[in-house]
């Protein structure tokens, strides 16, 4: 060894190499050494650039090598990589010449067993539930009785056949379906796509916008449900302007989404349960709270008349409150001749005595003094009503310059308009309540005529009298001496004769019966 040190002409015969052969010989050597593999690890470092691929690392306990996913891949792959999480990654290894490493070009990657898909789930559940999505006060009441469904779920499934005959069985209501895929790689992003389609539809538009959102799935293993447990899900859900409901798997099954959702169903018929109630219960509920109102009513007027005849009965009789008042007329008439006499004596007295004050001279006295105070007054007349004149002037002016023609018009113009909008108001209510009086007749009107026999007579049933009576039975129409028989046309009189009553048909079920 020594001796080819010291031999300056020694390795002169070996070929030369440039660093980009040498680079792409290691690279050929590593891709066909390692052309598939499968590393289990931690992920560390993990970096999302705009480009669309993703760098990490993968590490152990003693060594970490660099991984990269391109775009395509890393849009179809159904977890996204988080830090700390661990996986198997399948691939291929291959160099990067331009930094003289090496790396793996990841195709696939899951997590590493059940137990790392759970601890990435409950890291993720953590971050939801610190930004509050999972808060009761942000969840949405749950309409009573919506008009139209939308169900986010697999168009081919079982779980849509069982959500729309449970709501064929409670109460038929409108149903749009918005199909996804359930399971894969396209799951997330269309059920999000999905809640957020229905969520802006116009109210009233051509389409009508739900009331009410159902995402529905069937059971199945916790890989299967992953998509359901995406963030973008779990945001589309808490987003929702219109209240969801989460029937993802089984009872035992719990995904992201059910702790977003403004309610969880444990099944997608259970969900169909609480979406609508039951007709036939609202129904007879609202039959039961008719009947109480009609009995309370009738209660309320049987005790307010009971207790007006009570007080009635307290009052004291016509006669009895009468009989002072005439008593007491009987005795001013028995009066009244007297005292019109007396009044009449005592105004004589005081005419004659005033007649005898009343002379000529002392009336002349009395008109020269008033002649003087009016001449005194006189003068004093005529500046005093020009003072009050123009006082009132004033306040004339006064008032004048407050009053302006256009307020007036202007008020005027709005009161009109009001008015007229109260009148319109009047007669629109008026319609309103002359109309449901009408469907009101026009309703009870159908039910005398479906609960009356004649309805009965029209499909092929007769009422059978006898003196005026309905004949119920054989025996009864046999001791008849003449029937007589209504249909739905007219009565006909049938008369027995004198011998033996002839024998009886028997009806055939096709044919009408007699009652």
């Amino acid at each position: 060894m020594s001796d080819l040190i010291d031999d300056p002409k020694a390795g002169l015969n070996d070929p030369e190499f440039t660093v980009s052969e040498i680079s792409g010989a290691i690279k050929r050597l590593i891709e066909g050494e390692f052309s598939h593999v499968r590393l289990k690890g931690e992920i560390g470092r993990v970096s999302f650039p705009r480009s669309g691929h993703v760098y990490l690392d993968l590490k152990d306990e003693k060594a970490v090598i660099s991984a990269v996913i391109w775009k395509g891949v890393a849009a179809r792959l159904q977890i996204q990589p988080e830090e700390g999480m661990e996986v198997v990654a399948t691939g291929r290894v291959t160099t990067f010449g331009g930094q003289s490493k090496y790396q793996l070009v990841i195709e696939q990657l899951k997590p590493a067993g059940v137990g790392a898909l759970m601890a990435m789930l409950e890291k993720r559940k953590a971050a939801l539930a610190a930004e509050g999505l999972f808060q009761a006060s942000h969840k949405k009441q749950i309409p009573y009785l919506p008009e139209v469904i939308g169900v986010v779920t697999s168009p081919s499934g079982a779980v849509i056949r069982d959500i729309l005959h449970r709501l064929r069985d409670r109460f038929p209501r409108k149903v749009l379906i918005w199909p996804v895929a359930v399971q894969g790689d396209r799951c997330a992003p269309e059920v999000s796509a999905a809640i957020a389609g229905f969520n802006s539809f116009s109210p009233g538009g051509a389409l009508p916008r739900p009331d009410l959102l159902i995402v529905a799935r069937g059971g199945g293993s916790l890989e299967d449900l992953l998509g359901f447990n995406e963030e973008a899900v779990a945001r589309a859900a808490f987003a929702s302007e219109i209240p969801l409901i989460s029937a993802v798997g089984h009872e035992t099954d719990t995904t992201l989404i059910d702790y977003v959702a403004d309610h969880r169903a444990p099944t997608p018929t259970a969900a169909a349960e609480l979406a609508v109630p039951v007709r036939h219960e609202l129904s007879a509920t609202l039959e039961s709270q008719e009947a109480r109102m009609s009995r309370a009513m009738s209660t309320v007027l049987t005790t307010r008349g009971q207790r007006m005849w009570d007080v009635a009965r307290a009052l004291p009789r016509l006669e009895t409150l009468l009989e002072n008042p005439r008593q007491k007329l009987d005795h001013l008439a028995d009066r009244l001749p007297a005292g019109l006499k007396l009044a009449l004596q005592q105004h004589r007295v005081k005419l004659t005595q005033f007649s005898g004050i009343l002379r000529p001279a002392a009336l002349k006295n009395i008109i020269v003094v008033a002649k003087q105070q009016i001449s005194v007054l006189s003068p004093r007349l005529e500046p005093a009503l020009l003072r009050g004149i123009d006082v009132r002037k004033t306040a004339f002016e006064n008032t004048q310059k407050r009053l302006y023609i256009r307020s007036l018009g202007r008020v005027l113009v709005q009161n009109r308009k009001d008015l007229n909008q109260l009148s319109k108001r009047l007669s629109d209510t008026g319609l309103r309540h002359i109309s449901q009086l009408g469907e009101q007749l026009t309703a009870l009107d159908r039910l005398r005529e479906t609960l009356g026999y004649k309805a009965t007579l029209k499909r092929g049933y007769a009422v059978v009298r006898a003196d005026q009576k309905v004949v119920t039975s054989k025996d009864q129409a046999a001791k008849s001496d003449s029937l007589e028989i209504e249909f739905k046309d007219g009565r006909m009189k049938l008369r027995s004769g004198g011998g033996a009553k002839p024998a009886r048909a028997k009806s055939s079920p096709d044919q009408g019966s007699l009652f």
